[in-house]
C-alpha cells in the first residue's frame, strides 16, 4: 500500500490522521474535503465522517462503486454499529472515532496483508481468463477447419497441435492465424 487519501471536512482531523500515517512508510498522503473531487485511485481512502456535504455516508458507497481503493470509514463511536451494517455490503471497513495509532496501525497491517492476498488472486484470475480465451480461440479455429477443410474434431485438433509445434508457436497463436486466414 503506497498512496492514501484522507477525506475530511475538519482540518484538525485531517492533521491528526496525517500525523498518524506519517510513520507508516507511505509514499503519498493527500487530503481533500470533498469525495466528488477524487479523480484517481488511491490504495487506501480514509473518510472522516460525517462530511459536510454527505451527512448520511452515501458518498463512501458511491466512491466504492467507482474505484478499487480500499476504504476506511471513521465514524463517531455511537454510529459505529449502524454504519458497519450499512457499509459491509460495499466492503467498506468502519472504525470508531477517535482513531488511535494502534487501531490505525493494525488496520493498515490488515489491508497490506489483504492486498498481497488479493494481488495473488488477481494474477491467477488474469491467467485463468487468458486460458479461457485461448480455449475459445482454439475451438473456433477447430470449427473453421472442420467447416472449410472437412476435418473431424480430432483431425482439426491434431492439425493445430502439429502446426503450432512445427512453427514453434502456441496453439492459440496458430488458432489466431487460422482465424485471420478464414474469417476475412
Amino acid at each position: 500500500m503506497e498512496s492514501v487519501l484522507i477525506v475530511s471536512s475538519d482540518k484538525k482531523s485531517t492533521a491528526y490522521l496525517y500525523d498518524l500515517l506519517r510513520d507508516e512508510q507511505l509514499s503519498i498522503i493527500e487530503s481533500t474535503e470533498n469525495i466528488a473531487e477524487i479523480q484517481s485511485n488511491y490504495d487506501l481512502v480514509i473518510i472522516d465522517a460525517p462530511l459536510k456535504n454527505d451527512l448520511n455516508g452515501k458518498s463512501a458507497a458511491e466512491l466504492f462503486a467507482k474505484t478499487d481503493s480500499r476504504i476506511i470509514l471513521a465514524v463517531p463511536k455511537e454510529f459505529e454499529r449502524e454504519f458497519e451494517s450499512k457499509s459491509e455490503k460495499y466492503g467498506i471497513f468502519v472504525i470508531a472515532k477517535p482513531v488511535d495509532k494502534n487501531t490505525l496501525k493494525k488496520t493498515l497491517h490488515f489491508f497490506r496483508a489483504m492486498n498481497k492476498r488479493l494481488g495473488g488472486m488477481q494474477k491467477e484470475n488474469v491467467k485463468l481468463k487468458k486460458q479461457i480465451d485461448d480455449i475459445r480461440i482454439i475451438n473456433r479455429a477447430k470449427c473453421i477447419l472442420m467447416e472449410y477443410l472437412s476435418m473431424t474434431e480430432p483431425q482439426a485438433h491434431r492439425y493445430l497441435e502439429k502446426q503450432a509445434m512445427d512453427l514453434r508457436i502456441t496453439k492459440a497463436e496458430m488458432a489466431k492465424s487460422i482465424l485471420s486466414t478464414y474469417e476475412n
